[in-house]
């Protein structure tokens, strides 16, 4: 898009999907993107350099920028600018994933930022270069600038982290059908709290188990094979500790693979539990199942059928 063109572009709407990261064997690099979960995100120029977040629905998160992972990561790529622009940004979001759900609530809002600002300022970086400023919204999340949410939030598909610093993203083959099945029961699980629990030293076997797990994944999306695929859903080092958090984690894992789903995990850092399936039939029977194991509780909880979202953030709207 060249400067005059972007001159044009005033505001944008934006869907900032929700994420599944890890898929089981590839902690901090597998992730992929979900179609039907997501954030709403406005961005609007204003005449007034700087960063303004006049209003967020649908969580308690603060609307100082600095405060905030969608300014923070703003911030990081108007740092990361030749000159800076002579006009300013505010930004509204709808929040639709909530906070510490496991699929990516605080990825979306810096993805989406780093993503809308983008387009208005003409698009000065690419899709891949975005991540390292998104990733800056994760720091002030988490504490690190984890990857595995913001890379398929912006990319698309399936992604893999290969490195961080230097950051070395790229995106992997979607499976042709595949539908993911998640529930998010509705306890909270800080991500800096369930990285706390998780072992600093594991098994020399373990470790061979998950890496040759983590390369069957990425064979099998290359092959587009389900059983494949379904046979690498194994995780030795992260589910074994993360899985007590969660209630009825054990029931749920085991009824989804009874009804056919390819597999079975944790996504992120919980509480939400993600299953992969090759038809939309299966996927909607392995919610069915979620529905009826939970309704039997006292935990509130949300259940989504998807398609893999092979776009990412999506341009619901644009103003000139």
């Amino acid at each position: 898009m060249s400067s005059d063109q972007s001159k044009t572009i005033q505001a944008i709407e934006l869907f900032c999907p929700g994420t599944i990261a890890n898929i089981s064997c590839g902690f901090d690099v597998l992730g992929c993107c979900l179609d039907s979960v997501g954030d709403r995100m406005w961005i609007r120029k204003t005449s007034e350099p700087g960063l303004r977040i006049s209003k967020i629905t649908g969580a308690d998160l603060p609307l100082d920028p600095a405060m905030n992972v969608a300014g923070a990561a703003i911030e990081a790529l108007l740092a990361a600018l030749d000159a800076a622009p002579v006009f300013g940004f505010e930004l509204e979001i709808e929040k639709n994933i909530k906070p510490g759900s496991g699929i990516g609530s605080s990825a979306a809002s810096a993805a989406g930022a780093v993503f809308g600002v983008n387009k208005l300022l003409g698009e000065p970086f690419t899709a891949t270069e975005l991540v390292q400023f998104a990733a800056e919204g994760e720091r002030l999340a988490c504490g690190s600038p984890i990857a595995d949410n913001v890379t398929p939030a912006l990319l698309g598909g399936f992604t893999l982290v290969q490195s961080e610093e230097p950051l070395r993203v790229y995106r992997l083959p979607v499976i042709s059908g595949l539908w993911a099945t998640v529930i998010h029961p509705q306890i909270e699980i800080k991500t800096s709290e369930s990285r706390a629990i998780l072992p600093q030293k594991i098994a020399l076997k373990d470790a061979i188990r998950q890496w040759a797990n983590v390369g069957t994944l990425v064979h099998a999306l290359h092959l587009n094979d389900h059983e494949l695929f379904g046979l690498s859903l194994k995780d030795h080092i992260v589910e074994p500790h993360r899985s007590k958090l969660i209630p009825l984690f054990d029931e749920v894992r085991d009824a989804a693979l009874d009804l056919g789903a390819l597999g079975c995990g944790i996504s992120g850092s919980g509480p939400s539990i993600f299953t992969f399936s090759k038809s939309m039939e299966i996927a909607e029977k392995v919610k069915s199942k979620f529905e009826e194991i939970y309704s039997e509780t006292s935990i509130p909880f949300q259940v989504y059928t998807s398609r893999i979202n092979e776009e990412g953030i999506k341009i619901l709207n644009q103003e000139s």
